[in-house]
């Protein structure tokens, strides 16, 4: 297990830091709390029961915040989560234990959405993408709009063979019937472990356009999170940084988009055992 656990770590290196764990002894918690938690185990390890993929705090299963036993469907997503906990130090930074917080959404879906309500929630971000909404002021930012989104536009039009224009203006773009039942079956397709950690990304591009350029590797994130901030990356160019302050919302927000494009990975059908979820469950 360590040479698939050591591949792990490499791949989420963006997430977080690996440290050393410090052993910690305190009874298990079920229900999470804003804030750092001390820890309280010494190693996390996966383990295989009946098609799924469980994290094991020491000898203790993890659970989620409503108690219901952590599993998640593919080894890939396990290994990853058992890593953001081998990374903790001396607490327990959960604000930024993604995929550990994505699973949890999917496990428990604690604002009791329907599969419906996560794909009309999705595809709202067709009419309000980032991309779309062009500034024709300053001259020069308009050229970098066009210079930077064009390419993304044209690639996304031609990919999934659809009609969607970009807007100056403040309503939003008139998005053609066939272009929302094409991107409506694209994300429909999706599994509903995929479909959580694809609308986790598209919230936090303010993006569905680029969110698909990730997953169809069209772009990496480094260079989606670019795009989507485009506007202030602008700006600081032309008024100046606070450094420390942009580069952790960036990082940040690499963090984030990194943690859904693998959720998505991971959890596909062709990487995962398929089960049902509360979503599926939901009318």
């Amino acid at each position: 297990m360590a040479a698939p656990m050591n591949t792990c770590k490499h791949l989420i290196r963006t997430l977080t830091r690996i440290r050393k764990p410090k052993p910690i002894n305190v009874c298990f918690i079920r229900k999470y709390k804003t804030g750092e938690l001390k820890k309280f185990y010494k190693n996390a390890s996966i383990v295989q029961n009946q098609g799924w993929f469980e994290v094991n705090l020491d000898q203790r299963k993890l659970r989620t915040p409503t108690g219901n036993l952590f599993q998640v469907p593919s080894e890939p997503l396990a290994l990853a989560i058992a890593t953001e906990w081998n990374s903790q130090k001396e607490t327990i930074k959960r604000q930024a234990m993604h995929l550990t917080t994505l699973s949890n959404t999917v496990l428990d879906n604690p604002m009791q959405r329907s599969r419906g309500d996560i794909v009309r929630g999705v595809l709202h971000f067709l009419e309000t993408d980032t991309i779309l909404y062009r500034s024709t002021e300053p001259q020069e930012f308009l050229e970098l709009q066009k210079q930077e989104w064009d390419p993304v536009l044209k690639w996304f039009r031609s990919s999934y063979q659809v009609e969607l224009d970009s807007t100056t203006s403040l309503m939003p773009p008139e998005i053609p019937e066939n272009t929302e039942e094409v991107i409506t079956r694209k994300v429909n397709s999706l599994n509903d472990w995929a479909l959580v950690g694809f609308q986790y990304g598209v919230e936090n591009l303010k993006s569905i356009i680029l969110m698909l350029a990730i997953t169809d590797k069209r772009l990496t994130v480094e260079k989606a999170v670019q795009l989507a901030r485009l506007e202030t990356l602008y700006q600081t160019k032309i008024w100046g940084n606070v450094q420390w302050h942009h580069d952790v919302d960036i990082y940040q927000l690499q963090s984030r988009v990194a943690a859904a494009a693998l959720f998505v990975h991971w959890c596909s059908n062709d990487m995962a055992t398929t089960h049902k979820t509360t979503y599926s469950n939901q009318t």
